[in-house]
């Protein structure tokens, strides 16, 4: 485990890219160390390595390619730990709170207009940070978010960026697709049995509905499981998953990526209008916040069942193409002694622009509990 560490160390030390990570509820911890500090960039995403694409998906997605990396794995297990629920001691200025605000209300008179069904609107909020050791950060991630998807990733050309996410974007393995429509917020009290309120359920209706609409012509046999209450940290959010098979023939993965993203969970509705709403309202630039990171055409070995057919089949493996991306969400970017913390929440007409920004001090916590 510490040599693991220590070769991460003598990466980031000596400026070049790695990506370190954790899929939710396991114990295998992956790193990617690219051998140069070139920056690479996929364009048709039918690369194999780390993607790392930005919010605005006209921009260009980095990738870490593993052609040109050295991979590593260990087995990290981390302490059980309880949420402690008290105040944060990071106050939020009441100028940010008042500029959230407005934004807020700008959103929800463009959807009482009928320029919008729903817009997503978000914030930063910026840190001193002084001798940061952004492994001591990782692993606290790692203890307190263990059904999330935690990493760490630097590029010296682009940045340094760790978060704790609960979102899947999508996840491809042969023929099996899975997704996940995730939306709806608030407080762990406690217990998975709550209450939610319209605005909550109308939210995952959008995004469910979108996802069936964009997958419908290459995903066979969907399946669409039940609405049901997740915990993701000190917070709760309505999860539906959504799988099937793949029609790999009509598969582009690039057009299916711009048809899916960004989600409404992260834009809103129309997502045209949505996206061009939030470029121009909330006044500062997102980057990789509400992107989305994670293996990208890995070959994966699946070896047959053991049973009582013939011995010398089980000596076979199966080869399959595995994708497995994540909604950037619960993150932060470290920069000039300053942790960047991102946050957002979904408006809808029913919104209160007050409960609004009290999400996103909840959803702040996350991430600010670490530091």
């Amino acid at each position: 485990m510490q040599d693991f560490f220590n070769r991460l160390n003598k990466q980031y030390s000596d400026n070049l890219p790695f990506v370190v990570y954790r899929k939710p509820n396991t114990s295998d911890l992956k790193a990617i160390l690219q051998n140069d500090d070139a920056l690479h960039i996929t364009n048709d995403f039918e690369d194999a390595g780390f993607v790392f694409s930005p919010f605005d998906d006209a921009l260009d997605s980095v990738l870490l390619p593993l052609s040109h990396s050295e991979l590593l794995s260990t087995t990290y297990i981390a302490a059980d730990t309880k949420e402690i629920h008290k105040d944060d001691t990071i106050t939020v200025s009441e100028d940010a709170k008042a500029i959230h605000i407005d934004l807020v209300k700008r959103g929800v008179e463009a959807i009482k207009k009928g320029v919008l069904q729903k817009v997503v609107v978000s914030r930063k909020e910026d840190i001193n940070i002084e001798d940061v050791d952004i492994f001591t950060i990782y692993k606290k991630l790692l203890m307190s978010y263990n059904s999330a998807f935690v990493y760490c990733w630097y590029h010296p050309k682009v940045g340094l960026w760790l978060g704790a996410t609960p979102e899947t974007l999508l996840k491809i393995e042969g023929r099996h697709f899975s997704i996940m429509a995730l939306a709806g917020t608030q407080d762990y009290l406690g217990s998975l049995d709550v209450l939610w309120q319209s605005k909550e359920l109308q939210e995952q209706q959008f995004v469910t509905d979108f996802i069936l609409n964009n997958i419908v012509s290459i995903v066979e046999n969907i399946t669409i499981s039940g609405v049901e209450t997740v915990k993701a940290g000190n917070l709760l959010h309505l999860r539906t998953l959504i799988k099937g098979d793949l029609n790999l023939q009509d598969l582009d993965l690039k057009q299916l990526l711009n048809n899916l993203h960004p989600t409404p969970a992260v834009c809103g509705l129309p997502k045209a209008k949505a996206k061009a709403f939030i470029l121009e309202n909330e006044n500062y630039n997102r980057e990789f916040y509400t992107g989305f990171l994670g293996e990208l055409n890995f070959d994966v070995h699946v070896k047959p069942r053991t049973g009582r057919r013939n011995i010398e089949n089980r000596a076979y493996t199966v080869h399959k193409k595995s994708t497995q991306l994540y909604v950037n969400l619960r993150c932060m970017q470290i920069k000039d002694n300053k942790a960047l913390v991102y946050v957002g929440g979904g408006i809808t007409e029913t919104s209160n622009p007050e409960l609004e920004w009290t999400e996103t001090v909840s959803k702040s916590k996350v991430v600010k509990k670490v530091l």
